[in-house]
């Protein structure tokens, strides 16, 4: 059972979401939090898999705090379910480390969406957002120009990496070396312009959920 701790410090809301993980029958709620400070020290303290978040909370530094998160407990899946617009924070939240944005008046079925494609490993936006965020605004710079500019080889390798493979059985797949694989991470590091390897897998599942 995937281990989900909601932060939000409105009753209703933590009320609402408990309902409906319990209904899909493979969420454990492990606990509530309605302040920044609890939820650093729940963190701390607590297994969690998945962490729906208000950015909104008392004593959190609103957006920018997802980054201190995901730098600390980069294990830990953020969906960002918020008061605010989608248009307002969702590419923000996304490019600080949430793996999703959903606004509150969101439908059930959409927040259910969210919470799945987030628990196995995806991004999650709304379509629109999605395909400005691959895009950057810029065809000469989006994540898909660049997506574009990659060989065949880089793209398999890229897909094996998103699908948690590691180099030695990349290798093994493609029937290549351990240090071609190395060299071929570099290249996409260089090319994705990614910091690290985390940050490659996220480009590379939110390109496929863009369907680019």
């Amino acid at each position: 059972m995937n281990k989900v701790l909601i932060a939000d410090h409105h009753p209703i809301t933590r009320k609402g979401i408990s309902s409906i993980l319990q209904a899909e029958g493979q969420y454990d709620i492990i606990g509530y939090v309605k302040d920044g400070n609890n939820l650093l020290n729940t963190l701390t303290t607590t297994e969690v898999d998945i962490l729906i978040l208000e950015i909104d909370i008392p004593n959190l530094n609103s957006i920018t705090a997802l980054k201190a998160i995901k730098r600390e407990f980069p294990h830990i899946k953020i969906l960002v379910l918020s008061c605010h617009p989608e248009e307002m924070y969702a590419l923000s939240a996304i490019k600080y480390g949430a793996s999703g944005y959903v606004a509150k008046t969101a439908d059930v079925e959409r927040i259910i969406n969210a919470i799945t494609q987030v628990q196995k490993g995806g991004i999650y936006l709304n379509e629109a957002l999605s395909q400005r965020l691959v895009n950057d605004g810029n065809a000469t710079q989006g994540l898909a120009y660049k997506y574009k500019k990659l060989s065949s080889r880089e793209i398999e390798v890229l897909n094996l990496l998103s699908n948690g493979k590691r180099n030695k059985e990349i290798a093994a797949d493609l029937d290549i070396n351990e240090k071609t694989v190395s060299t071929y991470k570099m290249r996409l590091l260089k090319k994705l312009e990614a910091q690290n390897v985390a940050e490659l897998i996220k480009h590379a599942r939110l390109l496929q959920s863009s369907h680019i």
